[in-house]
């Protein structure tokens, strides 16, 4: 896992979580509430059985994405090459990287989030190098960190009691602050209090034989 503190300019962050906030009707009600996100996260529609709107609604999503933060998209693929040292590019047919949104009032603030591997998009070969990444443009007041285990994903979709057992490394995030982490470790996002949504840009990246390709 890689952290990288005050990664973008906070003025920057600021600005673009008010451009968030500010396109509230343009966010996507994902899990009846439990988050939003600006533009289409894959894995929640994969998992409420939706992925053929998903797929419909790329370039929609993308454009909406697009005029709420310019530039946004495009820079994330190329910070991900940067990272990766290789060549990044969007994955064609899937959304580009997107925003995730939890506000104060949501079960994730409340309970934290499910405990989960980014298994959704990988088309059944989870050994594939596979990349998570997120950059934080709010954190929330108090909590809303990132919770990882030592566990990777070896057989089972779901994790197991073995895998949770172990304590975890929580991650706390500032404004602006970079996370990459291997997608296939068990995380979870903690519970989080105060009166500010938690707001991070978010991708996926899976390594190909041409390079990294970038999805939400």
């Amino acid at each position: 896992m890689v952290q990288a503190k005050e990664f973008l300019d906070t003025a920057l962050c600021r600005t673009w979580s008010e451009q968030v906030l500010a396109a509230k009707g343009e966010w996507t009600h994902d899990f009846g509430g439990e988050q939003y996100s600006l533009g289409l996260a894959y894995y929640a529609h994969h998992e409420t059985s939706r992925t053929r709107h998903y797929f419909r609604g790329v370039a929609a999503a993308d454009a909406r994405v697009e005029r709420v933060l310019p530039g946004m998209q495009a820079g994330v693929v190329d910070l991900i090459s940067a990272f990766t040292g290789a060549p990044a590019s969007r994955r064609p047919g899937w959304c580009g990287p997107g925003v995730h949104v939890f506000v104060p009032e949501s079960p994730v603030a409340e309970r934290g989030g499910s405990i989960h591997f980014d298994l959704e998009g990988l088309r059944g070969a989870t050994s594939v190098p596979m990349l998570s990444v997120v950059i934080v443009l709010q954190p929330a007041l108090k909590g809303g960190g990132l919770r990882v285990w030592s566990a990777r994903h070896s057989e089972a979709i779901h994790p197991t009691a073995a895998e949770q057992a172990e304590e975890p490394e929580t991650v706390r995030y500032e404004t602006g602050d970079f996370v990459a982490f291997e997608g296939q470790r068990l995380h979870q996002i903690e519970p989080f209090t105060g009166e500010r949504a938690r707001i991070t840009i978010t991708a996926h990246a899976v390594a190909e034989a041409d390079g990294w390709k970038v999805w939400f």
